[in-house]
Protein backbone atom coordinates (compact mmCIF):
# COMPACT_ATOMS: atom_id res chain seq x y z
CA UNK A 1 0.00 0.00 0.00
CA UNK A 2 2.65 1.89 0.29
CA UNK A 3 4.43 1.82 -3.14
CA UNK A 4 0.53 3.45 -4.35
CA UNK A 5 0.25 6.39 -1.78
CA UNK A 6 3.97 7.27 -3.17
CA UNK A 7 3.16 6.45 -6.62
CA UNK A 8 -0.25 8.67 -6.31
CA UNK A 9 1.86 11.74 -4.59
CA UNK A 10 4.24 11.54 -7.76
CA UNK A 11 1.52 11.57 -10.25
CA UNK A 12 -0.15 14.63 -8.39
CA UNK A 13 3.32 16.60 -8.24
CA UNK A 14 3.89 15.88 -11.89
CA UNK A 15 0.31 17.08 -12.56
CA UNK A 16 0.67 19.85 -10.28
CA UNK A 17 4.19 20.90 -11.96
CA UNK A 18 2.69 20.87 -15.48
CA UNK A 19 -0.49 22.69 -14.56
CA UNK A 20 1.79 25.50 -13.20
CA UNK A 21 3.87 25.79 -16.26
CA UNK A 22 0.78 25.61 -18.49
CA UNK A 23 -0.83 28.43 -16.10
CA UNK A 24 2.31 30.54 -16.59
CA UNK A 25 2.42 30.30 -20.36
CA UNK A 26 -1.67 31.04 -20.16
CA UNK A 27 -0.37 34.50 -18.37
CA UNK A 28 1.13 35.50 -21.69
CA UNK A 29 -1.01 33.78 -24.72
CA UNK A 30 -4.56 34.45 -24.24
CA UNK A 31 -5.73 31.28 -25.60
CA UNK A 32 -4.62 29.27 -22.78
CA UNK A 33 -6.67 29.67 -19.39
CA UNK A 34 -4.43 30.60 -16.43
CA UNK A 35 -6.25 30.48 -13.49
CA UNK A 36 -7.75 26.49 -13.94
CA UNK A 37 -4.57 25.40 -14.68
CA UNK A 38 -3.41 27.02 -11.03
CA UNK A 39 -6.68 25.61 -9.24
CA UNK A 40 -5.22 22.32 -10.38
CA UNK A 41 -1.86 22.81 -9.42
CA UNK A 42 -2.90 24.02 -5.93
CA UNK A 43 -5.57 21.09 -5.35
CA UNK A 44 -2.95 18.29 -6.52
CA UNK A 45 -0.12 20.23 -4.05
CA UNK A 46 -2.96 20.63 -1.01
CA UNK A 47 -3.16 16.37 -1.54
CA UNK A 48 0.56 15.85 -2.15
CA UNK A 49 2.87 19.00 -0.92
CA UNK A 50 2.26 21.55 1.75
CA UNK A 51 5.23 22.88 0.94
CA UNK A 52 4.80 23.44 -2.68
CA UNK A 53 0.58 24.24 -2.14
CA UNK A 54 2.05 26.73 0.41
CA UNK A 55 4.81 28.58 -2.37
CA UNK A 56 1.98 28.88 -4.72
CA UNK A 57 -0.85 30.13 -3.19
CA UNK A 58 1.83 32.83 -1.23
CA UNK A 59 3.16 33.44 -4.78
CA UNK A 60 3.73 36.99 -5.31
CA UNK A 61 2.75 36.54 -9.38
CA UNK A 62 0.91 33.41 -9.28
CA UNK A 63 -1.12 33.64 -6.13
CA UNK A 64 -3.21 36.37 -6.52
CA UNK A 65 -4.81 33.65 -9.71
CA UNK A 66 -6.13 31.50 -7.59
CA UNK A 67 -6.27 33.06 -3.65
CA UNK A 68 -10.02 35.01 -4.44
CA UNK A 69 -11.27 31.62 -5.37
CA UNK A 70 -9.76 30.43 -2.07
CA UNK A 71 -10.90 32.76 -0.32
CA UNK A 72 -14.60 32.19 -1.86
CA UNK A 73 -14.67 35.64 -3.30
CA UNK A 74 -15.10 33.86 -7.12
CA UNK A 75 -13.60 33.65 -10.35
CA UNK A 76 -12.65 36.22 -12.93
CA UNK A 77 -14.88 36.48 -16.34
CA UNK A 78 -12.49 35.97 -18.31
CA UNK A 79 -11.26 32.80 -16.51
CA UNK A 80 -14.67 31.41 -16.50
CA UNK A 81 -15.13 32.09 -20.53
CA UNK A 82 -11.53 30.92 -21.29
CA UNK A 83 -12.26 27.63 -19.69
CA UNK A 84 -15.41 26.67 -20.80
CA UNK A 85 -14.53 27.57 -24.24
CA UNK A 86 -11.09 25.57 -23.91
CA UNK A 87 -13.31 23.01 -22.28
CA UNK A 88 -15.91 22.34 -25.09
CA UNK A 89 -13.23 23.04 -28.16
CA UNK A 90 -11.56 19.89 -26.55
CA UNK A 91 -14.15 18.16 -26.13
CA UNK A 92 -15.59 18.46 -29.43
CA UNK A 93 -12.56 17.63 -30.72
CA UNK A 94 -12.32 14.67 -28.61
CA UNK A 95 -16.09 13.78 -29.85
CA UNK A 96 -14.97 14.19 -33.52
CA UNK A 97 -12.03 11.77 -33.22
CA UNK A 98 -13.40 8.97 -30.83
CA UNK A 99 -16.22 7.35 -32.68
CA UNK A 100 -17.28 5.57 -29.15
CA UNK A 101 -20.93 6.25 -28.53
CA UNK A 102 -20.35 5.54 -25.06
CA UNK A 103 -16.85 7.56 -24.54
CA UNK A 104 -18.73 10.86 -26.09
CA UNK A 105 -21.55 10.47 -23.19
CA UNK A 106 -18.71 10.41 -21.06
CA UNK A 107 -16.94 13.29 -21.94
CA UNK A 108 -20.14 15.51 -22.46
CA UNK A 109 -21.76 14.78 -19.33
CA UNK A 110 -18.45 15.50 -17.90
CA UNK A 111 -18.37 18.90 -20.32
CA UNK A 112 -22.01 19.63 -18.58
CA UNK A 113 -21.57 19.46 -15.08
CA UNK A 114 -17.87 21.39 -15.59
CA UNK A 115 -19.71 23.83 -17.39
CA UNK A 116 -22.62 23.80 -14.72
CA UNK A 117 -20.03 24.44 -12.12
CA UNK A 118 -18.14 26.87 -13.05
CA UNK A 119 -21.55 28.99 -13.78
CA UNK A 120 -22.17 28.50 -10.38
CA UNK A 121 -19.38 30.17 -8.65
CA UNK A 122 -19.67 33.51 -7.69
CA UNK A 123 -17.87 35.84 -10.64
CA UNK A 124 -15.26 37.92 -9.46
CA UNK A 125 -15.50 42.01 -10.16
CA UNK A 126 -13.46 43.13 -12.19
CA UNK A 127 -10.84 45.46 -10.27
Amino acid sequence: MGNRSALMRYALLAIGWLSVALGVIGIFLPVLPTTPFLLLAAACFARSSPRFYHWLVEHPRLGPWIKDYLDGNGIPLKGKVYAIGLMWLSIGVSCYLVPLFWARGFMLTSAVLVTIYILRQKTLPPR
